[in-house]
């Protein structure tokens, strides 16, 4: 669910527990993992609601609603009286903090990954799991648990489940080591500029077993689609139908989004240290000349990670460090913090001005290099001195291909 949750919620009403909700939360993969979710529900039934940071949708409708309370509600009652018996909810930290979770209880719940994220809203590590907590401490006798077996995060959220709530576990081996058996897995991914192929392997659902593909590119991805899978398979959906199903279904805008070839040009939303090192990982398996990183931070919070992503920015062989969405903190503070984790490297380019920083990564690099812009994605503003500013790095990157023609 999106952060526009007020504090109050009220009563829900007496028609949704006609609907089988789905809640998914984490740090990264929120909305992809909603995004897939929906796609295979509506192989048992449709219409789907969908509500992520991206918008509310029925299917593939984008609904004109409130982006508050009153829109989720008024998502999910289209829904219902559509005939929908579904809704896949991306929910935040911020949401289910304020008690999300416990005015509309889940009947699944999907747990990505946990890393550095939002500590300006949470104040403690733990606070944030905590607040992730709340869609699976609201599970119902008889529900789920969708659980990365390969985050150890996911192992303290297993504790707290209620009696009587299922576990199903994925993973995906680069996350990291099992904390117990992993009932639906991937590995041998192929990456590539159209898309990602895994194979599968279940012993808990045996009929999955065989070939994954992904319109998406990146190992994270097939991660974000195990969850998807194990969600839709766990309420009953064929695993064939399911796997096809993923195959069709684009990448939600703004992640690892290829806008231009020869250079590449990819623009992610990755704000994250976890983030910024798995999408630098996937472009350097991608890349056939130079990897060229242009990045930055929001100001007004997360200052703990700045160092940490500059560590993380070491990957790319050059670096073009600009701003982010600045708030009303100075972007020379935000660069500085950043450049600490840096180190001392001889090809950092330090420019600001963010859609200058794009144009000249852009136009300079060659067409065997990538150039990853990351940190605002599918975003169409930007924030400075407290003033939203329309704001796109696709349409940036866009423009700036064009006049270097």
């Amino acid at each position: 669910m999106t952060s526009f949750m007020g504090s109050a919620f009220p009563a829900r009403p007496t028609w949704a527990s006609s609907l089988v909700s789905v809640g998914v939360t984490g740090t990264n993969g929120k909305t992809t993992t909603t995004s897939y979710v929906a796609a295979l529900l509506g192989l048992l039934a449709k219409p789907v609601a969908r509500v992520t940071t991206l918008g509310c949708f029925l299917d593939e409708e984008r609904l004109e609603v409130p982006g508050h309370y009153a829109g989720f509600l008024e998502t999910v009652r289209r829904a219902h009286e559509a005939g929908g018996r579904y809704a896949a909810l991306e929910m935040t930290s911020e949401a289910l903090s304020l008690g999300f979770a416990h005015a509309w209880p889940c009947h699944v719940g999907a747990f990505t990954n946990l890393s550095l994220d939002h500590s300006d809203a949470h104040g403690s590590p733990e606070h944030y799991l905590a607040s992730k907590a709340q869609l699976f401490m609201s599970l119902p006798r008889g529900g789920c648990a969708v659980l990365n077996g390969r985050d150890a995060n996911a192992a303290l959220l297993r504790d707290v489940l209620p009696s009587g709530v299922d576990v199903v576990r994925y993973g995906v081996e680069s996350r990291g080591a099992a904390w117990d058996e992993v009932h639906l897995s991937a590995d041998a991914a192929s990456v590539t500029l159209d898309g990602t192929v895994a194979k599968l392997g279940s012993p808990r659902f045996p009929e999955s077993n065989g070939e994954l593909r992904l319109r998406a590119i990146g190992e994270v991805y097939v991660e974000n689609a195990l969850a998807a899978l194990g969600v839709a398979m766990w309420l009953g959906a064929p695993a064939s139908a399911a796997i096809a199903r993923l195959a069709t279904v684009p990448a939600p805008p703004g992640r690892f989004q290829v806008v231009h070839r020869e250079p590449d040009v990819v623009v992610d939303y990755a704000h994250t240290p976890d983030a910024l090192e798995r999408a630098l990982a996937t472009a350097r398996r991608l890349c056939r000349g130079k990897l060229v990183l242009v990045f930055g931070a929001g100001g007004d919070r997360d200052r703990a990670k700045r160092p940490l992503l500059g560590a993380a920015a070491r990957a790319a062989d050059r670096v073009v460090l600009t701003s982010d969405n600045p708030r009303s903190e100075a972007p020379e503070q935000i660069a500085d913090e950043i450049a600490e984790g840096l180190g001392e490297r001889s090809d950092v380019v330090r420019e600001l001005d963010r859609e200058r920083a794009i144009r000249q990564a852009v136009q300079n690099s060659d067409a065997r290099d990538l150039v990853l812009v990351a940190g605002k994605g599918h975003e169409g503003t930007q924030e400075v001195a407290g003033v939203k500013l329309p704001f796109s790095d696709v349409a940036i990157v866009q423009a700036s291909v064009k006049r270097s023609r």
